[in-house]
């Protein structure tokens, strides 16, 4: 599922190509919409909240969309062909101006209301990492609230703060030498954690390729993700997998059994210098 910096990236390119501009066309490709038409209307803005996308339209009407697992916008440019598009039965929506078209494929979630109504859709999300109303004073309190959480499952609940995914839940835990089950209130330092998580997705918000480990290159730019049975890059620890949720929401996460032990509410902040300084 794309992490909140791949969902920001997506909006700021929409919003590059779309905003200001008359919709010329519009293709939705979804039975509850498939009689809607924005021709006509101005695109006032692509704007991401959390992982969701909001484009934003003139007459308070906002499209609100999820990518999940499998979603995907792309931004061509005008007039876009789809007949010549190979997989073109997966496209769920086409917005065209005259100069660019919006195409969203594989959408999971694909709604219109209206702007003034986002908080129905949205609402319930809470500070986001990439957003002007980032707050980490109520992150805290909004971990705070349910100390017997994992620290795994804490970190990917949208409601305390928005824009975390596995990649950086796993990175995350990795750097304030957290195990995945640390409940929150045995955290030593949750103003860190939240710090951190904020640090980490402002420094790859502009990036093509997310960078945890201060080093660029394929292979080592992250700390623990997707490298389990590997040594650790830290200490040479064998990482091991760890399951962990409930129901159809279980995931895994990445650890290291030595720099992440059970029973520890995590390391100190980092001094000037060192890993969380070079993300």
């Amino acid at each position: 599922m794309p992490e909140g910096d791949t969902v920001y990236r997506q909006a700021k390119r929409m919003n590059e190509a779309l905003a200001g501009e008359l919709v010329t066309r519009s293709d939705f490709r979804v039975p509850q919409l498939a009689t809607t038409n924005l021709v006509g209307r101005t695109v006032l803005e692509v704007a991401s909240r959390g992982k969701h996308l909001l484009h934003r339209f003139s007459d308070d009407l906002t499209l609100h969309t999820h990518l999940r697992m499998d979603g995907e916008w792309q931004v061509r440019a005008s007039p876009f062909d789809d007949r010549r598009v190979r997989n073109a039965f997966e496209i769920r929506t086409i917005l065209g101006t005259k100069k660019s078209t919006a195409v969203g494929w594989r959408l999971p979630v694909l709604e219109l209301l209206r702007t003034s109504d986002e908080d129905k859709a949205v609402g319930y999300l809470g500070p986001d990492l990439l957003g002007k109303d980032w707050d980490a004073v109520e992150a805290v309190r909004r971990l705070q609230a349910h100390p017997d959480a994992t620290a795994a499952d804490a970190l990917l609940e949208q409601r305390n703060m928005a824009g975390v995914g596995n990649v950086y839940k796993n990175e995350l835990l990795f750097l304030r030498g957290l195990h995945p089950d640390t409940r929150v209130g045995a955290i030593n330092d949750l103003h860190a954690l939240v710090a951190l998580a904020h640090k980490l997705l402002v420094a790859n918000k502009d990036r093509m390729v997310r960078v945890t480990t201060g080093d660029p290159r394929p292979g080592r730019n992250v700390w623990v993700y997707g490298r389990a049975g590997r040594d650790c890059y830290r200490c040479g620890t064998k990482l091991q997998p760890h399951k962990h949720g409930g129901g159809t929401q279980i995931t895994s996460t990445t650890f290291c059994p030595r720099c992440q032990p059970e029973g520890s509410g995590g390391r100190p902040p980092a001094p000037s210098g060192t890993d969380e300084q070079t993300a």
